[in-house]
């Protein structure tokens, strides 16, 4: 089973999320992040279950859908590092990646 680790920028990105959605409703906003990371917790199992993010082209670099948002992570020595949480309507930022 591999391991799951989130990076700051991607937590941050995830707090970003829950206050937009705490705007209409905390209770909304905390469910949205609990099945967040409910999401993520299946890359233990499955690490290469997303798709490769087709900006970039690095086979390592993949993300899964949640909602309507792209949670990206980069695969490290088979375990998943999320990167990023950014709404699927979003350009996707500069991320930071151990290929940079």
């Amino acid at each position: 089973m591999s391991m799951v680790q989130w990076m700051p920028s991607a937590l941050a990105d995830l707090q970003s999320v829950r206050e937009y959605i705490a705007r209409d409703s905390v209770f909304y906003a905390n469910k949205f992040v609990d099945e967040a990371f409910d999401a993520t917790e299946k890359l233990k199992i499955f690490p290469e279950m997303g798709r490769v993010v087709p900006e970039l082209g690095i086979q390592s670099v993949r993300e899964i859908f949640y909602g309507s948002y792209r949670i990206v992570y980069e695969l490290i020595n088979g375990e998943a590092m999320i990167i990023a949480v950014i709404h699927g309507k979003r350009l996707l930022p500069e991320i930071p990646h151990s290929l940079q």
